[in-house]
């Protein structure tokens, strides 16, 4: 009985253990993630070594429809989408088969990092469509794996040490190509595609020939024809050549020492102009080397000097090195800053806002940023000046900045009165409340078109911002003493790292984004109606909610409701019924329904809407209390 009763024993332990197996196998899928991708990333991360990403990458990287929560990957459906690490100094090697988990994958980038080895297997990323690898030391031939994908779009190779030849890509869809500034030699392929991209795609390859390069491949042939002419020079050859030979040996020795001159000729010439471009190329490595230790020195010498802690600096060292101004007339100094209390303000996507009361009373507003794009102090603040260039009434510009290997800040003139989301929402119900009046949110309103049409009509001289604005939300709508409006924080996407602005700001959140990836001047149209919205309805949008805030699809409420034709249950009960229901309620509404439209050719240009708002008439306090319905106008606009 003993025996048996610890075989049975042994049974029931093996089959929990197989159970759980069973069960622990199957918990992925269960939370609405990949394993396989999660454990693929893993070993990227592993291979990268990188502290941020060793810190970031941990727990879940995509589940279900919720935003990416690891940083540079993108995610649909629980599934890895996009992998964008991009000027990170990611060194190591890369797997050859570490992408063989990411079926879904549609955008690979590693730009300017410093990987190695040679590129990966992508026979199993068949929704692959843009892939740049550019600026890092992979060797090797160009992988044939990319000939399989069918949907590749865009494919960039440059600035690497890629040996052997061309393959022959037939994909029709591939609009973007650029092998330039690798160890690529061969004739390019005549196939038209390869023709269209230019010189720009194929130069810095000695050995790499024909067209669209002004280098032929003729020197191959006259090659194979010198051997050719040699070996017939042989007694074993024709008989005419034999003869010649015969009747006038002088002769074919004369040619055949030319001949042979003229191949070392053209050998040495090749050598030494091959030789010239790789003293070139390795002298502007070892500048661009010695500009980066430079500016990693002035970096840790700044690091070393001051730092942020808990919102303030800490002055460290003798040499606190210089606030940066983007105005005249900063009229304070870093030690100013050093000791003022700072008080806790805000707590954005991108960083902290604190305000700092200097001995003299001025008050500023210090913005800590995070989840920038790797860049150097210079880039940093030339991206500040084209931001602080903007000059315009309803606009608030940043006054300084300071940057150092750890901490980058923004620094602002504080606006007395806070923010428009706490003036729309902010103490409901309380005694303390001062009602937002329907002018006041009408003058907010116009305030706020014309910032946007400024930087609209000035967007040319900021090239390297996406859009306009890219943010606009309530909480980046500051009131001034006088309760002017100031629009804030425009023009970051220039900064912040794509994934992090695609998780955060605005303007990814946009219809156009959604379903093309794209954004363009009118997503501001579509933020600015939003707000719109927010301003009329009184309830907070959900695309501009602060973290930790509920908001609602203001845009599809608001057609739900004038549909079923209850268009006066829409504005905000706390102007609704003061005095009388103004035309000029039901107009704005009319233009914020035109602003949030989902397809982006049908909403109105600024400059239109600013007109329209302009010729809205505010409502006199001395008009009765009246209430007019005016659902037949909303519905026949619309």
């Amino acid at each position: 009985m003993g025996p048996s009763k610890s075989l049975r024993k042994s049974f029931l332990a093996l089959f929990i253990l197989l159970l759980n197996l069973r069960i622990t196998g199957s918990s992925d899928s269960s939370l609405g993630y990949n394993g396989d991708e999660r454990d693929a990333l893993y070993a990227l991360r592993a291979a990268f070594n990188n502290p941020f990403l060793n810190k970031n990458w941990t727990s879940i990287h995509c589940y279900m429809d919720e935003p990416p929560r690891w940083y540079g990957i993108q995610c649909n459906n629980g599934r890895v989408t996009g992998i964008v690490l991009e000027g990170m100094e990611l060194k190591g090697m890369i797997s050859f088969d570490a992408l063989i988990h990411f079926s879904e994958l549609s955008i690979l980038s590693f730009k300017n990092n410093a990987l190695q080895g040679r590129i990966m297997n992508f026979s199993s990323n068949q929704k692959l469509a843009r892939i740049d690898l550019s600026g890092n030391k992979f060797h090797c031939p160009i992988s044939e794996s990319l000939l399989s994908l069918a949907l590749l779009a865009s494919l960039q190779l440059q600035n690497n040490n890629l040996t052997g030849e061309i393959p022959e890509f037939k994909q029709s869809t591939l609009i973007s190509f650029n092998v330039s500034n690798n160890n690529i030699s061969g004739p390019i392929p005549l196939k038209q595609t390869f023709q269209l991209f230019g010189r720009e795609s194929y130069l810095g390859n000695p050995g790499l020939c024909g067209p669209p390069t002004h280098k032929s491949c003729g020197n191959s042939s006259f090659q194979e024809s010198a051997s050719n002419s040699l070996s017939s020079s042989n007694p074993s050859g024709n008989a005419d050549n034999s003869t010649e030979k015969s009747k006038n040996p002088s002769n074919s020795g004369f040619r055949i020492l030319s001949l042979l001159f003229s191949v070392v000729a053209l050998h040495a010439v090749i050598f030494l102009c091959i030789l010239s471009y790789k003293k070139a190329k390795k002298l502007k490595r070892f500048m661009n080397q010695e500009n980066s230790r430079e500016e990693e020195a002035e970096n840790e010498k700044e690091e070393k000097s001051e730092v942020v802690e808990s919102g303030r600096f800490v002055e460290r060292g003798k040499d606190r090195g210089k606030l940066i101004f983007l105005a005249k007339g900063g009229g304070f100094k870093l030690s100013d800053l050093l000791k003022a209390s700072p008080e806790e303000i805000g707590k954005g996507v991108f960083g902290n806002t604190y305000k700092a009361i200097l001995d003299d009373g001025k008050a500023l507003v210090v913005k800590i940023l995070r989840d920038l794009k790797p860049m150097t102090r210079k880039e940093f603040t030339r991206q500040l000046q084209l931001l602080a260039y903007q000059k315009h009434p309803n606009l608030i510009s940043p006054l300084a900045c300071f940057f150092s290997k750890q901490q980058k800040l923004l620094i602002y003139r504080h606006a007395e009165k806070g923010n428009l989301f706490d003036r729309i929402h902010g103490g409901r119900g309380s005694k303390e409340r001062v009602p937002f009046r329907w002018n006041s949110r009408l003058s907010a309103a116009l305030g706020v078109a014309r910032a946007l049409h400024y930087l609209n009509v000035n967007s040319n001289s900021r090239p390297n911002v996406i859009v306009p604005h890219g943010n606009l939300k309530s909480s980046n709508v500051l009131l001034n003493q006088d309760d002017t409006v100031l629009v804030s924080d425009y023009g970051l996407s220039s900064l912040i790292a794509l994934p992090i602005a695609v998780k955060s700001m605005v303007c990814f959140k946009s219809p156009e984004y959604q379903t093309t990836q794209l954004i363009c001047e009118k997503t501001d149209v579509w933020s600015y109606g939003c707000l719109l919205l927010e301003l009329l309805t009184g309830r907070v949008c959900a695309n501009g909610a602060p973290p930790g805030v509920h908001g609602v699809d203001l845009c599809s409420w608001v057609r739900w409701a004038v549909r079923e034709e209850w268009t006066a249950e829409i504005f905000d009960s706390e102007f609704r019924k003061e005095k009388r229901l103004s035309d000029g309620m039901y107009k704005l509404l009319l233009i914020a329904i035109q602003c949030s439209d989902r397809s982006p050719d049908r909403r109105p240009e600024m400059a239109d809407i600013v007109y329209q708002i302009e010729y809205i008439k505010v409502v006199d306090d001395c008009e009765d209390d009246s209430v007019t319905s005016h659902d037949d106008i909303v519905q026949s606009s619309w």
